[in-house]
């Protein structure tokens, strides 16, 4: 007996080559925009899914060895975030986020925590400029 292509295996096949030519490495680092001096690129968080199903209904009157009949679909989707900018002026490069991070009160205190050490350092430091300018 001849083993045939199932029908399943195209409606996947046909999914996973859209989902592959929406994979593009331009919907993540997007096209450089010129402004003056400045370059502008920007950066997105791109998440795909696909799913594909089917079933294969016999009928009554059907011969043993025919084939049954196919019944199935297939969808994908695209979900592209903008995260970022990268500013390029000359030799500096920087990050801008589009968005603060997520997250709770903790993690911003710990993002904070450099600065704030640097700042009490600063305090204690003319604090102690203060006192030692009194002494005199």
């Amino acid at each position: 007996m001849e083993k045939r292509e199932h029908p399943l295996n195209d409606l996947m096949g046909s999914t996973m080559e859209k989902v592959k030519a929406m994979a593009d490495v331009n919907a993540i680092v997007g096209d450089p925009i010129q402004a003056g001096e400045v370059t502008i690129i920007p950066i997105s968080r791109v998440s795909y899914g696909f799913a594909s199903g089917g079933s294969d209904f016999a009928s009554k009157n059907q011969k043993p060895d025919s084939n049954n009949a196919f019944g199935g679909g297939s969808g994908a989707g695209v979900n592209i975030i903008p995260i970022a900018f990268l500013v390029v002026r000359g030799e500096n490069v920087r990050l801008l986020p589009v968005m603060p991070p997520p997250g709770g009160a903790v993690d911003r205190v710990v993002d904070m925590v450099p600065e704030l050490v640097d700042k009490i350092t600063d305090f204690v430091e003319k604090q102690k400029e203060k006192k030692d300018t009194q002494d005199f």
